[in-house]
């Protein structure tokens, strides 16, 4: 199973953190896992390129394991109010895809949020 937890802070999402493998199906074969990843992939090039925000993201593919957070997101980090509405939108958008898809993987799929203040990662999460 595939667990999906969103960061929020002062009700703007901010990021998340993924963990597990989906098994839905064989490795390289696994159709949520690969939708879960290029989404993934959408929403990182997007705050990257498109936005041009503050992004951390790390992919540790031995623990299975995927952070992306951006500070852009969050007042505090941000002066421009239409740069972070983008990326929380962005963020908030993926979880409604999660929720919407979890309809039918309910089994191979798990969402949740907490809210809490934006924590910078440390160097060796780099």
């Amino acid at each position: 199973m595939t667990k999906v937890v969103f960061f929020r802070s002062g009700g703007q999402f901010y990021g998340f953190r993924e963990t597990g493998h989906t098994g839905y199906g064989d490795e390289g074969y696994d159709i949520l896992c690969a939708a879960l990843s290029s989404m993934t992939m959408l929403l990182i090039n997007s705050i990257n390129v498109v936005f041009a925000g503050e992004l951390d993201y790390t992919v540790d593919e031995g623990a299975t394991e995927i952070m992306v957070q951006s500070k852009s997101a969050l007042l505090e980090f941000e002066e421009d109010e239409r740069k972070r509405y983008a990326i929380s939108g962005l963020f908030m958008s993926y979880y409604i895809q999660l929720n919407d898809l979890m309809e039918e993987y309910y089994d191979y799929l798990q969402v949740d949020i907490i809210d809490k203040e934006y924590e910078k990662p440390s160097d060796n999460d780099q």
